[in-house]
């Protein structure tokens, strides 16, 4: 196929013009599947609903990067295909990847301009799902209609599929275009000026924490795409904006110590079982406001302060910290659910955490260290 090769510093993609019914059996619907231990099977689809039922047989990979198809966005956009006259109904382009490497032959008076070997296998959709979905309707109502347009299509070839995440990730990373738990769960994998290292720590712990079996918070994590019906305790943005604030804090000595995610997450662990232990069954009971994302945050502050002073030795630590923790056992009545935001009352979330972290800390005995709020 005709296509020109652009080159951009040490980037070479290209741009062709791909016939829709060409284009259309050439790509791989895929969105991100979020396991949580269990199979969990798609959403039924409405009989009768047949881009319910489309997006319903997609292939879901916890590899994946792209987020789940929505109905109505594909219903929009293929209502404004069939109402669109002169105004070209895709006319932005839709980026495309393959991990093999794409044969180009320049034709003999230009450079940049040849023919462009279609890979064997499928292409992965970086940007333009939903407006290919809607292609696909449109051909199967209007098939003679459809065969007149052609897509126009940026090719990225021969990388890795973090490369295509990158992509993705660099595409999408503005407040109203892509949710912010989504964007965690592809920090690890991109390389670009936001995802900076100490971000990336953050990540990795919040995902030990949602997916190692030692973890007191495992599957208690709400990420975006999951449909357990376990209940969820707090989200990952928020959780990730409290792991990040402390990795941040602390990044100077975690370069100088070399310490590893696994290491902040094996304290959070720790923390967290002698604090379930103290705080007996008021620990994930609904009366109570102990498992509620204001006081996590606030606990995870502590647990930060305490580790400034005594995270070593690991052996007994434990133990060592449910002692310590021991007199939140006499503030069980402060986080009775009834009456809990009368005993702390604030003008918001970020105003309350402080406050709670303080009297968590107070009772403690651990010197909490003053910080500024957001992430």
């Amino acid at each position: 196929m005709l296509a020109t090769q652009i080159r951009q510093k040490d980037g070479v993609f290209y741009f062709v013009a791909y016939r829709a019914e060409d284009l259309l059996a050439k790509v791989r619907f895929m969105s991100r599947f979020y396991g949580e231990g269990e199979a969990i099977a798609p959403e039924p689809a409405p009989e009768g609903d047949e881009i319910a039922q489309f997006i319903a047989r997609i292939e879901r990979s916890d590899r994946a990067f792209q987020r789940q198809l929505s109905r109505r966005k594909v219903r929009d956009i293929l209502n404004f295909y069939e109402t669109a006259g002169e105004q070209p109904p895709i006319p932005g382009t839709v980026l495309l990847f393959t991990p093999e490497r794409l044969r180009f032959e320049a034709l003999d008076r230009y450079e940049s301009v040849g023919d462009l070997r279609e890979p064997e296998g499928k292409y992965l959709i970086i940007d333009g799902q939903h407006r290919l979905a809607a292609l696909e309707f449109y051909r199967r109502e209007r098939p003679e209609d459809a065969r007149t347009i052609q897509v126009p299509c940026v090719i990225f070839d021969g990388r890795s599929e973090d490369f295509a995440a990158e992509m993705f990730v660099i595409i999408n990373a503005t407040p109203t275009r892509i949710n912010k738990s989504h964007l965690v769960e592809l920090y690890e994998r991109v390389t670009w000026w936001q995802a900076t290292p100490d971000k990336k720590f953050a990540a990795r712990v919040a995902r030990m924490l949602y997916e190692e079996p030692s973890s007191p918070l495992r599957y208690k994590i709400n990420r975006p795409g999951g449909r357990s019906r376990q209940e969820k305790w707090i989200l990952q943005a928020e959780l990730f904006n409290e792991l990040h604030r402390w990795a941040r804090a602390t990044w100077p000595e975690i370069e100088r110590t070399g310490a590893r995610p696994e290491d902040y997450y094996g304290i959070l662990r720790d923390f967290l079982r002698a604090a379930e232990r103290v705080w007996q069954d008021a620990w994930g009971n609904p009366n109570y406001m102990v498992t509620r994302p204001v006081t996590l945050k606030a606990m995870i502050r502590v647990c930060a302060d305490l580790a400034a002073t005594d995270a070593e030795p690991e052996e007994g630590r434990v133990r060592r910290w449910e002692e310590r923790l021991q007199p939140w056992a006499e503030l069980r009545r402060m986080f009775r659910a009834d009456g809990f935001y009368e005993r702390f009352p604030a003008k918001g979330q970020v105003e309350r955490t402080g406050r709670i972290h303080r009297e968590l800390a107070r009772a403690a005995g651990v010197a909490a260290r003053d910080r500024k709020a957001g992430a």
